[in-house]
């Protein structure tokens, strides 16, 4: 599929009607939708979040640098009661409306502005940690200077390194110990993940709320959510992503997400947050909107 442009939305426009139909899909084992909060993460903090990104995705779509565009839509996400509300969905979200705006929203077009950012962007990306919690790994002692929970103050580390933030991201996607960040990993791989959902979204039928559950169940159950692994570990991670592709099959056999409302408890019950595959959830919605999907 090449990059052209099918929407009547702007990039931005769609950036934000991702956030929103991402939290909005239902029901999304684990994670806040229409019909469930957590303790004290709800449903209106991330409406509000979704408002307040508006500022930093129009930014990335007007042509202003990665990093800074990123900065300022985690700084206007932040802005509402919940705290982190999708920190994860603007740092795919972000790249993906700068390819867009340029008409070229591909794996090869994203891949082009993922390899285009500078150190000045990796420095406005450790800039945004100051903004609002965000559940990291731990990083290997060798890298300890570069942990994004130091925020500005690793600014001196990343120019000695002249490291831009694609160099960042690929130090997540496959560190030499601790955990791939998933997220990281659709940086440095064309948002593969991503457009293959979007790919799944458009051929998808019904109410968008019911197919984004479906694409949700689905990414969980093909990878190993990081979120999890960081709160819960690998084991449990896996043993998530084992439960999802059960739920997926009973949801693909029978077209009924009760199955996945039942999980969808569970996992409340148990504390377990696929945060990350809700961020790549988003994403897919964001590509499927620019190339037609219909609201």
């Amino acid at each position: 599929m090449t990059g052209d442009r099918v929407s009547d939305r702007t990039p931005a426009q769609n950036a934000q009607l991702a956030l929103l139909l991402e939290v909005s899909g239902t029901p999304k084992p684990g994670n806040v939708d229409r019909h469930r909060d957590l303790d004290e993460l709800r449903f209106e903090h991330f409406m509000a979040g979704a408002v307040g990104a508006g500022e930093g995705v129009r930014r990335a779509a007007a042509g202003d640098p990665v990093g800074a565009a990123f900065e300022t839509a985690v700084a206007g996400m932040a802005t509402q009661q919940g705290g982190n509300t999708q920190f994860g969905c603007l740092l795919l979200l972000v790249p993906l409306v700068r390819a867009a705006a340029t008409n070229s929203l591909s794996p090869e077009g994203v891949d082009g502005v993922v390899e285009s950012t500078t150190v000045d962007d990796a420095v406005a990306f450790y800039r945004a940690f100051e903004h609002v919690d965000v559940a990291v790994g731990e990083p290997p002692p060798e890298v300890d200077d570069l942990d994004v929970r130091r925020g500005a103050a690793a600014e001196p580390a990343i120019r000695e390194r002249e490291l831009t933030l694609s160099d960042i991201m690929e130090l997540s996607a496959d560190p030499p110990d601790g955990i791939a960040d998933g997220n990281a990993r659709e940086w440095v791989t064309g948002f593969e993940r991503a457009f293959d959902a979007a790919d799944a979204l458009l051929g998808d039928d019904g109410p968008i709320v019911e197919r984004t559950a479906r694409i949700f169940l689905d990414l969980l159950a093909d990878q190993p959510d990081t979120l999890v692994a960081i709160d819960h570990g690998v084991d449990t991670a896996r043993a998530v992503s084992d439960r999802a592709a059960e739920v997926a099959s009973a949801v693909d056999a029978t077209g009924d997400l009760s199955a996945a409302d039942s999980l969808a408890e569970e996992f409340v019950d148990a504390g377990i947050n696929p945060g990350t595959t809700a961020d790549c959830t988003a994403a897919a919605l964001c590509i499927a909107l620019e190339r037609g999907l219909s609201v």
